[in-house]
């Protein structure tokens, strides 16, 4: 799959672009804060509706863009799947308040080939895999990073599970008030029943599909990491969870219930859920040692792009096709070897946008396949390419 054509209006530092991206290999060289990794972040964020940089969806919105009536910002892209075309559109708009208050709220719209969709609906339907050199925050930082990359990846591959973790997030909302309200003596603990039940549902097919990743990932994750060290180091993933993970589903469920159970004295006391998936952590093995505790900052750097790329092997896998890679300056953080052999394996995908300061840290026959583009200021005009 590849994106056809991305438009932009008001979002990050563009104005108004227009870009035709045919099938192929697209270098994007620019100075920093020029907009190359703004235009990385705007596709990923049609395939996914969440930014990777934003806190919040405001950010997105160009500040020039108040000065029209309505401010609005908008992402578009026309893209190929499967040899079928398809357009995916996010419009936010700043809209006044109700009832005469002060400020804007921001009001999103998602389109599907014309369509309004929901953003569940939408995810998965272009695969991206996006490398940022700050990914090394799913070796060395909080485990909420790595819940979110194996939840984004699941998502665009499984519309069931987006549904499921969608569905966990609001019980387990309402389960949290319901254990506050018990900590203040003003419900009865009979009523955790209810919600146990609805929580352990969607939470065991969560926790079910984060495990069959994970087992997927393992022996892609592995090969990776052997090619990028020359075969010195091996690479594990272990899923860790407060419910045991062993049997199918119903199994899952079962234990998770039981799980549940058994803190319920705690969880009353604390007014809140400590157990289920989202408490749980990935960790890496190197070569049977923990990579975010002991592993340096080239080996956690090399740990991400494994996953990174073992994540674009998965989609092809589960999808029959090449998810679109966006790759954010990560010939920079790599030596000559290991930058060659990255170039090399990505080239087989349908579609690549990278970006870059510098072109000579790429690879001359890199080069040769693609097309070069300048990115300034917020424009992108082409440089030539084969």
């Amino acid at each position: 799959m590849y994106v056809e054509r991305l438009s932009l209006t008001h979002l990050r530092n563009y104005t108004r672009l227009e870009l035709l991206l045919p099938a192929r290999i697209h270098v994007l060289r620019g100075d920093n804060a020029q907009g190359k990794t703004n235009l990385l972040e705007a596709v990923f964020y049609l395939a996914t509706t969440r930014s990777p940089l934003a806190s919040s969806e405001r950010q997105l919105v160009q500040w020039s863009a108040t000065d029209e009536v309505i401010p609005y910002a908008r992402a578009e892209a026309a893209y190929v799947r499967g040899g079928q075309a398809h357009t995916l559109e996010i419009t936010l708009v700043l809209e006044p308040q109700e009832n005469g208050a002060q400020g804007l709220t921001l009001r999103r719209k998602i389109r599907l080939d014309g369509a309004p969709r929901r953003a569940m609906d939408v995810v998965g339907q272009l695969n991206v895999v996006l490398f940022l050199p700050q990914d090394v925050a799913l070796v060395d930082g909080a485990p909420s990073a790595r819940r979110r990359w194996l939840d984004i990846t699941l998502c665009q591959i499984d519309p069931a599970y987006c549904r499921a973790l969608s569905r966990y997030g609001r019980i387990l909302t309402q389960r949290n008030a319901l254990l506050r309200a018990l900590q203040k003596r003003r419900a009865s603990a009979s009523e955790l029943d209810y919600w146990d039940a609805q929580l352990c549902a969607c939470g065991g097919a969560v926790l079910a599909r984060r495990a069959w990743a994970v087992d997927q990932l393992n022996p892609l994750v592995d090969a990776v990491q052997r090619t990028l060290t020359g075969n010195a180091e091996s690479l594990a993933l272990t899923y860790q969870s407060g419910v045991p993970l062993q049997g199918d589903e119903a199994t899952i469920v079962g234990a998770y219930a039981q799980a549940l159970r058994a803190a319920r004295r705690e969880e009353t006391a604390r007014g809140v859920t400590v157990v289920g998936p989202h408490r749980d952590d990935l960790r890496y093995a190197l070569n049977g040692v923990d990579a975010t505790v002991y592993g340096s900052r080239g080996q956690q750097r090399t740990v991400a792009l494994a996953l990174k790329l073992a994540e674009m092997d998965l989609m092809a896998q589960q999808t029959g096709e090449m998810p679109v890679l966006l790759l954010d300056d990560v010939a920079s953080e790599l030596d000559t070897q290991r930058c060659a052999w990255l170039l090399e394996r990505i080239s087989s995908a349908q579609q690549v946008l990278l970006t870059t300061t510098d072109l000579h840290v790429l690879t001359p026959a890199f080069l040769e396949r693609a097309q070069l583009w300048q990115v300034l200021a917020g424009t992108v005009t082409a440089m030539g390419g084969a």
